[in-house]
């Protein structure tokens, strides 16, 4: 009476090793808990798998007699449409004109800001140091 589950069996039931692995487990925690036998098992088979409660859940879910289903649940489908990204092809005159407009704003901001520009640094570097 010695029987091992095979998965192919299992596959064709439409059960993952892991779902099999969870029913088998499920109704032997039942069968150990005293819970009535679903099939009629005799004395000498029953003493063959030596009162086993996981042998015994094998042998039912062979039969096919659990009563146990597996809910697989889906993920939530969104009937949206993707929306394709649209390619923007940027020439180098734009970008460099770009850069130059940016530099031309920082430029006029610093003067507005009254900061230091490069000719006027030269001339103040050299009085305000203190090397000594």
């Amino acid at each position: 009476m010695e029987k091992k589950i095979s998965l192919e069996s299992a596959e064709m039931e439409g059960f993952s090793k892991y779902e099999v692995a969870r029913i088998l487990g499920a109704r032997a925690l039942q069968i150990a808990m005293n819970a009535p036998l679903l099939i009629k098992i005799s004395q000498e088979d029953l003493e063959t798998v030596k009162f086993d409660a996981l042998k015994i859940a094998e042998i039912e879910f062979e039969s096919g007699v659990l009563p146990i289903s597996v809910k697989r649940p889906f993920p939530k489908r969104k009937d949206e449409r993707l929306k394709r990204v649209k390619e923007q092809s940027v020439s180098e005159e734009k970008i460099e004109k770009r850069n130059a407009d940016e530099e031309e704003e920082i430029a006029k901001e610093g003067e507005i800001m009254g900061l230091v520009n490069p000719e006027e640094e030269d001339d103040g570097d050299s009085e305000g140091s203190d090397d000594d």
